[in-house]
């Protein structure tokens, strides 16, 4: 019987619940409770497994309970006495700073307490930090734990448990002498400009991305690319990566396992740091060490356990890791091996004929990605709202190369160093296998189908279902392959008729898309979809979900793409869904130059008002009344359908409003979309006069800087006896007529 794995499970289970669920009063109490009952199963359990089970389980998740209670008492509270504070503090760099769209960013340290706490600092100028330089000034933080007052943040999940954000002078203090501490990011910085002067342009940022995980040079379409087709795990570096590299280290040491263990446990270590101990990483290299390990004393290496103890060890560092995606799919896929992959073997090898090495790798191949895809797949939908279709296919055709283009990566960081010309040769040779791995991923998820999306609540119910079919299939004594692939299919083929075909019986559709404090509208009737504005707090998130939103409904183009004006908060994601998703006509203001997108569509700027009519349908779009880029120059657009008439004015003010009104008679509305996101001085009374709406929604950030939606908008609509819905508090609209 595995008795860390259980423990391990309710360790892990505890600190799930407190990081999501738990008030911290309650965990000591609970932790007893947990602890008693344990202790009481346990002496029940003598001689019957499933009970001694249920008692290991409780009693991880008792210690867990007591585990985070005493962490987040001792460590975390010295932290979340900043939480909101404006403090002057002094941060020291713990690797390179990098720009954003504020200014600029570090990874640091701060000393709270005589404890070091990492904290991600913002700051806005452009000045480049290095790992030991310090950085002091005045600065507003905020919390990332679960006791945030503005909620928590994925960062916590990374061990960062501050954000400092710029609010007075700051400061910048070089480092004169380089610590042994800062060793792991100026050696990381100094490979990646190796493998930036030994690859090509073009393959170069894959390259970083395989040996070291770092993606920052990655265009949205081959990130997109390789998240669709299934393999984005190739770029983020990973157990397959740690595997590979055991096995070449172990081949170096000619498979002597005392040559092994004096060889890879360093190389491990610095791999890790390398890397940046990802959970991931951080994973895979403790279970590699344990390998070794157990190969040293001659004791049986049993992989179930060892991944639990590196579970458990990164669970006790830092609880708040179980809420890390990169942690969840890193443990889940691997407890998905190690559960249903000999099984899974198993089948296929008695299905597939043939004895050669190709059944074998077939066998194999199929078997670990499947087996892996049981956990990882429901983590996907739920984080990313995709689920890949192709990825089996994708992994066959590109795996095989892997340990190739990671040993021959590896070849040209350490033969970088010396000599330039030969690295520069083998960094050419390793190109071309790259750009097969890419040209794989992009041309196989432009495939129908290549992934599903869960934007269709249909999707969501189909994964459901199917996770149903294999409980029933793995608590059945007759298992009948068969049956669970036929209802896997035909519960996909139901989803999709009904995600594609259900939008068609609709009159009209609005759907306003929650992307923070931003817009993106969505408004369909008669088989036709037409996109005002498409803009957001992260433009490639907001892209990703404007794309999902159509995909998900089978549409691939856009009959129309209408901009109200060129803020990046209207207009950030454009060029990122235009690479997805087509568009045939595309609406922009009179000057805006910055609008343009690399796009085949007939492009119209709306010098005058123009008017799009098919069927029962009319769509006008209202020019600026004199020329500028202010946001009183935003075009205005009214949708006006059988049973329903939409009124959109972008980022006019009242001011704005009353040229709108004075030069075109309104008619009453059954949708307003609240101008400007709801600010104070917009969506006039004036206005809400003319068009008497009866909802109006308000697409606004939740927690956002400008105070929107204005507290003497949201009187005025009441006053005016408004239905109002916003996606800070609904998330996504639909409104269907």
């Amino acid at each position: 019987m595995r008795k860390l794995m259980w423990f391990t499970l309710g360790f892990g289970a505890a600190c799930l619940l407190c990081a999501y669920v738990l008030p911290d009063k309650a965990l000591l109490a609970l932790a007893l409770a947990c602890a008693a009952v344990a202790f009481l199963l346990g002496f029940a359990g003598k001689d019957r497994m499933q009970l001694a089970q249920a008692a290991l389980l409780l009693f991880g998740c008792g210690a867990g309970l007591f585990w985070y209670s005493q962490y987040s008492r001792f460590y975390l509270d010295s932290a979340s006495a900043l939480d909101g504070q404006i403090r002057r503090a002094s941060f020291r760099a713990s690797d390179y700073s990098y720009a954003t769209s504020y200014g600029s960013a570090v990874d640091a340290a701060l000393v709270i307490d005589g404890k070091s706490y990492q904290v991600r600092v913002y700051w806005k100028d452009s000045q480049t930090l290095e790992p030991g330089d310090t950085i002091a000034g005045t600065f507003r933080f905020r919390l990332t734990t679960p006791d945030a007052s503005e909620g928590p943040t994925y960062h916590q999940g990374q061990g960062i448990f501050l954000l400092a954000y710029q609010s007075g002078e700051v400061s910048v203090s070089r480092e004169i002498e380089h610590s042994l501490r800062d060793v792991p990011a100026r050696l990381r910085r100094q490979i990646k400009d190796v493998l930036q002067r030994c690859f090509p342009e073009d393959t170069s940022f894959f390259a970083k991305a395989l040996l070291l995980g770092d993606t920052s040079d990655f265009s949205y379409e081959t990130d997109t690319a390789l998240k669709l087709s299934g393999i984005r795990h190739v770029a983020a570096v990973s157990g397959l990566h740690i595997s590979i590299l055991f096995a070449l280290f172990s081949a170096v040491a000619f498979r002597k396992r005392f040559l092994s263990a004096a060889l890879g446990f360093p190389v491990l270590a610095l791999f890790a740091a390398l890397a940046g101990f990802t959970p991931s990483v951080t994973r895979a290299c403790v279970m590699s060490a344990l390998m070794l390990l157990a190969s040293l004393l001659n004791r049986e290496y049993d992989g179930a356990t060892a991944l639990s103890f590196a579970a458990l060890g990164m669970l006790m560092g830092n609880p708040l890791v179980i809420t890390g995606v990169g942690f969840q799919l890193s443990v889940g896929s691997v407890a998905g091996i190690y559960l249903f992959g000999s099984q899974l073997r198993s089948w296929l090898a008695a299905r597939i004929s043939g004895n050669g090495r190709l059944r074998r790798w077939l066998v194999g191949s199929v078997s670990i990605t499947l087996s892996a895809q049981v956990f990882t797949v429901p983590l996907c939908a739920w984080y990313f709202g995709t689920v890949s279709l192709i990825g089996i296919l994708t992994n066959l055709l590109v795996l095989w190369l892997m340990p190739v283009l990671f040993g021959g990566t590896l070849a040209v960081a350490l033969t970088g160093f010396f000599w330039q010309a030969g690295s520069t040769v083998l960094g050419w040779l390793l190109s071309w296998p790259i750009r097969y791995v890419l040209m794989v991923s992009k041309v196989l998820a432009k495939l129908p189908l290549a992934a599903v999306y869960t934007e269709s609540p249909w999707i969501g119910i189909w994964l459901v279902f199917v996770y149903l079919m294999l409980l029933c299939f793995l608590l059945t004594g007759k298992r009948k392959p068969v049956i669970l692939i036929c209802g896997t299919i035909l519960g996909l083929c139901a989803a999709l008729l009904a995600s594609w075909g259900l939008p068609l019986l609709d009159n009209t559709r609005l759907t306003v898309l929650d992307v923070g404090q931003g817009q993106c509208l969505l408004l369909q009737s008669e088989g036709r979809t037409y996109m005002v504005d498409c803009g957001g707090d992260r433009d490639t998130q907001t892209a990703d979900l404007a794309a999902a939103t159509l995909l998900s409904q089978g549409i691939t183009h856009l009959d129309g793409l209408i901009l109200t004006h060129a803020d990046q908060d209207h207009s950030n994601a454009v060029t990122y869904l235009l690479s997805r998703v087509d568009t045939d006509l595309l609406i922009l203001p009179p000057e805006s130059a910055s609008l343009e997108a690399d796009t085949e569509a007939q492009v119209v700027y709306a010098q005058s008002d123009l008017v799009l009519t098919y069927g029962d349908t009319t769509i006008s779009v209202f020019a600026p009344t004199f020329s500028g880029t202010s946001n009183e120059n935003g075009l205005c657009v009214l949708f006006d359908t059988e049973k329903c008439d939409i009124l959109i004015t972008g980022d006019r003010s009242s001011l704005g409003e009353g040229w709108l009104l004075q030069r075109k008679t309104l008619p009453k509305v059954d949708v307003l979309i609240a101008g400007h996101h709801g600010a104070k001085d917009s969506t006039s009374p004036e206005l809400l006069q003319a068009v008497r709406p009866e909802t109006v929604c308000i697409s606004v950030g939740e927690d956002n800087l400008y105070g929107h939606p204005a507290p003497e908008l949201l009187a005025r609509l009441k006053d005016f006896g408004c239905t109002v819905r916003r996606t800070d508090r609904e998330g996504t609209i639909l409104i269907r007529r």
